[in-house]
């Protein structure tokens, strides 16, 4: 869940932190108070793009940072595929603003934004008026049904994808594979003469890096003869290194007897005279060996230019040619045998798409019995929302081809009224029943959810009287399974609250600044007067507001 948020420098705010708790969390405030910029400044913690506009002092910069605790078994896991590890059962999301860039970090490591954005829809669900119109598209009904039987319906999904690949596969290798027989002899010819090629020059893996390295050398023989010669000259000739630190020892050892420490010259200079005469022994040795051999050299040279002109046509690497060889030689086989080859092809083909026609009817007919369920259970709760004679149903579609996804097209379909016939959203319902039914959906989907934190805003809506405190009733229940964290202004809805925060706006001196402050409960009831009553709060409106609390109190613990 959500456990704190810390926002800095960002429109009307200076500086607040917000402690949230389980269950239902209400922000209220007055219309203007900067409540939705708690929600704008947590979607920039989640990876959502940043203007320098919200910068509340642009000579600062702007933080956001979220902390989420993380005790469920399959987000840590999914967090851990992430390479996003738990620490203390924590994730420290955050965003730093400047006028020129916004960095993002998790757990204090620099990441891309849409690494946050990912850990972020792990973690948490946001609902605001743009994900209620998403309500209004196809596309959306497939997402929220596929969500909702999951685990039935993800497995099949998984099976549609890889027969579809496979039948793709196949399908694009049969299109190119019919070719007439004059198409047919000159591509055999082509390949023949580049195998050939291939094979005649026998490659050996490493054999290039070895080549070019024998190269480099006999390039730069005589530079190399010539500095051996002199290095040699100066370590194993007359008059060299080696040759004076033996007169040395002969002028030491005739005196050694007399004094020990002369001893200790004789064994250093003993082990010096060791080290040069082998050094200038391997070098004599190394010299005579690496005499330059023109025949050789343009032997090693051909070799080389040969490796990288195969290298041009067929791969970056050795290996990468020989699996070029393997695979042209693999061709010539079908060639060779065309008509056999073409006959393969299309059975295999006709297996595929049967074996893709069965998995796509088995995900049709997961998804149509998940439906059923869904419609049952999402009737229940618009019901419960205050849609007294509604119908609801998922109609299906077929699309004309395969995709990886099946053919399904399924559309909500809803009746509000009796009499009314079935139907799409987009032709019946409002932007306040919008909302309502997103919460219903949202609802039964809640039941095996597993991100822990829930985000709804302007999910009152155009609403009111009996259908907010239906909405409120939803919202508790959700909350019993998630935690939930709302914007209303609706005391009905506010009264639910099992955290309370007051967002508020003051002035100070030419500032605006807005703050956040959590409520007990008395100072709850207060807030609810201020929500029923307006500007003046009477005793009868103090008494309507503590009656309200008692009773959102029965509920939640009823």
């Amino acid at each position: 869940m959500l456990s704190t948020l810390h926002i800095k420098n960002l429109a009307l705010i200076e500086e607040e932190e917000l402690i949230l708790g389980p269950g239902l969390n209400i922000l209220t405030g007055e219309t203007g108070a900067g409540k939705s910029i708690m929600l704008g400044a947590l979607s920039f913690a989640l990876g959502q793009k940043v203007s320098k506009d919200m910068l509340r002092d642009p000579e600062k910069d702007g933080i956001v940072e979220a902390v989420f605790t993380v005790k469920n078994d399959i987000e840590r896991a999914r967090l851990s595929e992430m390479e996003v590890e738990t620490p203390d059962d924590e994730v420290i999301l955050s965003r730093r603003i400047t006028e020129n860039r916004a960095v993002a970090k998790i757990n204090g490591e620099t990441v891309p934004a849409q690494k946050l954005k990912e850990a972020g829809d792990i973690l948490l669900d946001i609902h605001g008026q743009h994900e209620h119109q998403s309500l209004l598209h196809k596309k959306k009904h497939l997402e929220l049904l596929d969500e909702y039987g999951k685990d039935e319906i993800t497995p099949l999904k998984e099976k549609v994808a890889s027969s579809y690949k496979e039948y793709k596969t196949l399908y694009k290798e049969y299109s190119e594979a019919n070719v007439n027989e004059s198409d047919r002899a000159r591509e055999l010819g082509f390949l023949n003469h580049e195998v050939e090629e291939i094979e005649e020059a026998d490659l050996q893996p490493g054999e290039d890096e070895e080549v070019e390295e024998l190269y480099r050398k006999m390039l730069n023989s005589q530079k190399i003869q010539a500095s051996l010669q002199e290095a040699y000259s100066m370590t194993g000739g007359d008059n060299s290194a080696g040759d004076l630190i033996g007169r040395a020892l002969m002028a030491l050892k005739n005196v050694s007897g007399y004094d020990k420490k002369i001893e200790e010259f004789v064994s250093a200079l003993s082990d010096a005279d060791s080290i040069i005469s082998d050094a200038a022994r391997e070098m004599s040795d190394y010299i005579s060996e690496t005499e330059y051999d023109p025949g050789r050299f343009s032997e090693t040279e051909s070799r080389l230019n040969l490796i990288n002109d195969l290298k041009n046509k067929y791969g970056k690497t050795i290996e990468d040619i020989i699996e070029a060889g393997k695979e042209k030689r693999e061709r010539i086989e079908k060639l060779m045998d065309y008509d056999s080859y073409l006959s393969d092809l299309k059975k295999r083909l006709e297996n595929s798409e049967s074996a893709l026609r069965t998995a796509t009817e088995r995900l049709t007919e997961s998804r149509k019995k998940k439906a059923e369920e869904l419609n049952r259970k999402v009737e229940e709760a618009l019901k419960d929302l205050n849609f007294n004679e509604v119908h609801f149903e998922t109609a299906f579609e077929e699309r004309g081809e395969y995709s990886e996804n099946g053919k399904d097209i399924p559309e909500f379909m809803i009746s509000t009224n009796v009499g009314e016939p079935l139907r799409p959203l987009i032709d019946t319902a409002s932007g306040g029943e919008l909302s309502r039914i997103m919460l219903g959906i949202k609802t039964v989907l809640s039941e095996n959810d597993t991100v822990d934190t829930m985000i709804f805003d302007e999910i009152d809506s155009g609403i009111s009287g009996r259908t907010a405190q239906a909405v409120s009733e939803k919202l508790c229940d959700v909350a019993r399974r998630h935690q939930v964290i709302c914007i209303t202004h609706l005391p009905q809805i506010a009264s639910m609250a099992d955290t309370h925060f007051l967002i508020e706006k003051t002035v100070e001196g030419d500032s605006t600044i807005s703050g956040i402050k959590k409520l007990n409960r008395d100072e709850s009831v207060e807030e609810l007067a201020r929500m029923l009553g307006g500007m003046e709060i009477t005793d009868a409106v103090m008494k309507n507001a503590e009656e309200m609390k008692s009773l959102a109190d029965v509920r939640k613990n009823g």
